[in-house]
């Protein structure tokens, strides 16, 4: 090759400097730092958590987080980063505040897992706020010190009026929690998954269980229709007029009560029979529930893997 003149530069091909621009620009922007990922954040009580299902997550046990609860579940199949925030015994008040749990440390309010990359929302939550878990151990107490009533827990709640009061109190909340999701998270689909049945469809049923769902007779269609049907009913109606996704759970068709046996339940009984807590799904509920959840994101245009 004949040697340049001195003082001579070699012309540089121009797809050569393009690609040292590209080169350069790209490694400024690794130094600038990378699009944050989007997410799919699970919020919710003890029947999003899944308390006493094993392994538990270890990072907040107070929250009593199950690994294999239907957002671990569901997660897998989205090709998104994934935050799991639901707490047992949350109430809507725990989406902005820190729960108090025991043992510490106490989870951040729930909201916080929320932001601008946040693109799927799961949400359970109601129970607590109406005091699902009080009026379950009333009527066991009730059932007991009244044996011969045909329906303590009815007569109870239907005199002082109580029910209708805290559904009615709970609307609002739902609103607020509603309007909070997409306040923060105003690109996100969100999915309201509410509770699955518990007693059975046909009182005759409830002879399988007496010993381990000691509830008076009389008022398991009380508990069923007057609680947990019309609860589901308000979440579904303030998902709905919130323009989220409801995912109905309640499935007594299906024949997965409390009142099952324990290879067929969904939800355990007042005694459990599986690593579950009284009267909270199991795994075989919280695996009926990612089904059900999967379901409703793949009618609603999310991408599942």
């Amino acid at each position: 090759m004949t040697a340049a003149p001195v003082g001579y530069a070699w012309p540089v091909r121009a797809s050569f400097v393009t690609a040292v621009a590209f080169v350069v620009l790209g490694a400024t922007g690794l130094l600038g730092g990378c699009t944050p990922a989007s997410t799919y954040v699970a919020l919710g009580d003890s029947y999003t958590s899944g308390p006493a299902i094993q392994p538990q997550d270890p990072s907040v046990p107070g929250c009593l987080r199950s690994q294999v609860n239907y957002p671990h579940l569901v997660a897998p199949d989205l090709p998104l980063a994934f935050r799991d925030v639901s707490c047992s015994g949350a109430q809507t008040k725990d989406m902005t505040a820190s729960q108090d749990v025991d043992p510490d440390p106490d989870p951040a309010p729930q909201f916080d897992a929320l932001d601008r990359t946040t693109k799927v929302v799961t949400l359970g939550i109601g129970g607590n706020d109406i005091g699902f878990v009080d009026i379950a151990e009333t009527c066991v107490r009730l059932a007991t010190e009244q044996p011969l009533a045909a329906a303590p827990c009815r007569t109870y709640y239907t005199a002082n009026g109580i029910i209708g009061d805290r559904i009615d109190a709970l609307k609002p909340r739902l609103d607020a929690v509603l309007e909070g999701i997409h306040r923060r998270a105003p690109s996100a689909k969100v999915f309201v998954v509410g509770y699955p049945d518990i007693l059975p469809e046909d009182a005759a049923d409830y002879v399988k269980c007496r010993a381990t769902l000691p509830v008076a007779t009389g008022d398991i269609p009380y508990l069923r229709d007057k609680v947990e049907k019309l609860l589901n009913l308000t979440i579904k109606n303030r998902a709905t007029l919130h323009h989220a996704i409801y995912v109905d759970t309640y499935a007594p068709s299906l024949g997965h009560d409390a009142c099952q046996p324990p290879a067929v339940r969904w939800v355990e009984p007042v005694a459990p029979a599986a690593d579950a807590a009284p009267v909270h799904p199991n795994r075989f509920g919280m695996q009926a529930t990612a089904a059900d959840v999967r379901s409703a994101m793949q009618a609603h245009g999310v991408t599942l893997g």
